[in-house]
């Protein structure tokens, strides 16, 4: 539970927000990879950089405020988050998976955790009558993005969490699209929540960073007994990044918001627009569950252009939107996720979820929004094929 009952203000001064011993309103980066002792087994609260660092334990226990979550933990990428996580399972266990996620979480199942002989099964975690039908005796975890990654399809994560938790399934959510700003998993009845803190809580395309909130304080032993078996660690300069984009994110979010809801709209009303994947617009399918668990739409969209209009011009032709891998900063990127993103998914896999090979990905940046569309529109223009 939040000190602060208003997530702006938790966002500025949640947390450990300053520092104590000098009276710093900004937590001083802590650039030591290890500490004295004042004798044997007298310390000060900390002996080593990996296991404790006190900027990186200022982040955690600010994002833990944020997801009301019990205890927070600062990982080196997100990937290195979910990794993490995942390895709070066993062998002979399996994981179900939402119907398109970010391909590295696919990626690391498929060639990581296999070898461990983990395994995953794709469910399609929006509709509870058929992800029912997929938990076996041997699945022991379930691990939802909402909207998911690149088809922003919306999962009911209260109904998915009741039904997993019935067959005593983990509940692991990635938040990252909509980050703690926009949806709070473990207030709907996840058990853990994963970021790409690289992404909007950054903000500014200059920090890799993971992000994990856990529900239990078991939980939570657990996964700092990983984190610093396995090492992981976020360091402290980029921790101290961290809690600096941070602290804008609630005036970042409205204004990618706002500018997304426009961009939606506007390519929904194109003419060489054929799909738009957008929550927030009362015509997407995941509209009304979205309106139910989370404040807005968010800010990613992908959209697909009629057969005739090429997608490499389309591409080539954009002078303020980049062609870019990620997503979540104050500039707005585009990406292919055929080719980028999700290029370790194999193509038949990606057919079948619907990541087709005309798939465009936006993340909605902080510009002027007059001047996105204007883009958007002279590079579709030039991408029509006469």
């Amino acid at each position: 539970m939040s000190q602060f009952e208003h997530i702006n203000t938790a966002l500025i001064h949640g947390g450990i927000s300053n520092d104590a011993r000098t009276g710093a309103v900004n937590v001083p980066i802590y650039q030591t990879s290890t500490y004295q002792q004042d004798g044997l087994g007298k310390m000060r609260g900390y002996e080593y950089s990996r296991t404790g660092n006190p900027t990186r334990e200022a982040l955690e226990a600010l994002i833990a405020e944020l997801e009301e979550g019990v205890a927070g933990f600062a990982f080196a990428s997100g990937m290195a988050a979910i990794t993490a996580v995942l390895s709070l399972l066993h062998a002979g266990d399996r994981v179900l998976i939402s119907s398109n996620v970010y391909g590295g979480t696919f990626r690391v199942l498929a060639k990581v955790f296999d070898h461990l002989n983990i395994s995953y099964t794709i469910a399609d975690t929006t509709d509870a009558a058929k992800y029912e039908a997929d938990i076996t005796d041997d699945v022991k975890a379930v691990v939802i993005e909402s909207p998911a990654n690149p088809l922003m399809t919306v999962t009911d994560i209260r109904e998915i969490a009741d039904i997993s938790h019935k067959h005593n399934l983990l509940v692991i959510v990635d938040n990252t699209f909509m980050t703690p700003y926009l949806q709070k998993p473990l207030k709907l009845g996840a058990d853990i929540v994963v970021h790409s803190a690289t992404k909007y809580l950054g903000g500014h395309s200059d920090v890799v960073a993971g992000l994990a909130v856990v529900n239990s304080k078991e939980l939570a032993e657990k996964i700092a007994f990983i984190q610093n078996s396995t090492g992981g660690v976020l360091p402290p300069f980029d921790s101290f990044l961290l809690i600096r984009g941070i602290k804008t994110l609630g005036v970042r979010m409205d204004r990618h918001v706002a500018n997304a809801q426009r961009a939606a709209e506007f390519l929904q009303n194109h003419k060489a627009v054929k799909n738009v994947y957008y929550p927030g617009l009362p015509s997407d399918p995941g509209f009304a569950v979205n309106q139910k668990q989370a404040k807005n739409g968010g800010v990613m969209i992908s959209f697909e252009l009629h057969d005739n209009y090429n997608i490499e011009t389309f591409f080539e032709s954009l002078k303020l939107v980049m062609l870019a891998e990620s997503l979540g900063g104050v500039e707005s990127l585009v990406c292919h996720p055929s080719t980028m993103t999700h290029a370790s998914i194999p193509a038949d896999i990606r057919a079948k979820v619907g990541i087709t090979d005309g798939l465009i990905r936006l993340s909605t940046g902080i510009e002027d929004i007059r001047d996105i569309l204007a883009d958007l529109d002279q590079a579709i223009a030039a991408s029509e094929v006469k």
